[in-house]
């Protein structure tokens, strides 16, 4: 096939990876419909799943047309394209159809897993317009497979708004957990040769005081392990409270899920800069302001969780407790931090 008529049949794919890109960025900002009570759920979920298989065959087309000669036509290669297109813009249309009110946290699920799609198809039909035409190369299929992968993907989705909240909770306590493990290893495994025959006061002359804790670094370590523990503690309580309890038959329930899984998202990150703070050298002012940040994120969740539907009489004990635990954390940390700046 000449260079032109390679030009040809190409041309529509460049086309199509322009405008589901276009697609993919108004997918990212836009709002989904505000619900008049006609929104059916499982309905919802029917035809999104339908979508995604769409989507799923049209790169399989795609990725075959392109794998051995002869090539498309300039036209096949058109109407190839508008096949794609079309069930790309369905896709996100769909995900447009789910409301707010039926929860933001599923919705924004749905909205990454549908953008991740779409990126998989920008990329393969990239690697189609830069790739030699008429063979399969191992990029082809390994981009055809990410996108059936980012399509499988939606049948592992939550189906409603308390399973979302629940599965992004249960990441974040994941991620603490993964934070105070290395806390904890750092701690244990670190080590400094002049420890033994050097004090704290000895440090500065030493000049070792940016590679290695001080022992009054390491108790203040340990105290900031107390916070740290807490907030796993929260996080679980959080998930227990909510898996036996937590309820979307309302908007206001909804939205209470929705608060919550807001505040729980700030507590990881805010863990994150706490340990962060806590390797040498360590400025005892930044740990105390992270320690500050962490506690405040905390009491803010306890308090959201007293007023909202999954938290039972029977759970304001635990929630009185960690607040207590997450006060007296925050004070050994300051009277160490401040002991030792």
């Amino acid at each position: 096939m000449s260079t032109d008529s390679c030009a040809d049949v190409l041309y529509p794919l460049r086309n199509l990876s322009n405008a589901i890109k276009c697609i993919g960025e108004r997918l990212k900002g836009g709002e989904s419909n505000e619900s008049n009570g006609d929104f059916n759920l499982e309905n919802f979920w029917e035809i999104l799943t339908e979508a995604v298989k769409a989507t799923s065959q049209e790169a399989t087309k795609l990725s075959l047309a392109f794998s051995k000669p002869p090539l498309p036509s300039e036209h096949n290669s058109a109407r190839l394209a508008e096949s794609i297109e079309k069930s790309v813009l369905a896709l996100s249309t769909i995900y447009y159809w789910f409301p707010k009110s039926h929860g933001i946290t599923l919705r924004k699920l749905i909205r990454e897993a549908t953008v991740q799609v779409l990126d998989g198809m920008v990329q393969l039909l990239d690697i189609l317009l830069s790739s030699p035409l008429e063979s399969l190369s191992q990029e082809q299929l390994m981009s055809t497979g990410g996108v059936w992968a980012s399509c499988d993907q939606f049948a592992q989705l939550p189906k409603d708004n308390r399973a979302a909240v629940l599965d992004i909770v249960a990441s974040y306590i994941r991620m603490v957990k993964d934070a105070l493990e290395e806390m904890e290893q750092s701690l244990a495994e670190s080590h400094d040769p002049f420890s033994d025959i050097l004090d704290d006061d000895d440090f500065d002359a030493q000049g070792n005081q940016d590679t290695y804790w001080s022992q009054s670094d390491r108790r203040l370590a340990c105290k900031c392990l107390g916070l740290i523990k807490t907030s796993g503690a929260c996080l679980r309580k959080l998930s227990s409270a909510i898996n036996k309890n937590g309820k979307v038959g309302t908007p206001e329930n909804i939205a209470q899920l929705d608060d919550i899984a807001e505040t729980a998202s700030e507590i990881s990150p805010s863990v994150d800069d706490l340990v962060l703070s806590l390797y040498p050298p360590v400025d005892c002012t930044v740990v105390d302001q992270n320690a500050c940040k962490l506690a405040f994120i905390l009491r803010k969740a306890l308090q959201i969780s007293r007023s909202c539907h999954f938290c039972l009489e029977a759970d304001m004990s635990w929630v009185q407790f960690l607040e207590g635990a997450v006060d007296h954390n925050l004070q050994e940390v300051q009277l160490m931090s401040q002991g030792s700046s």
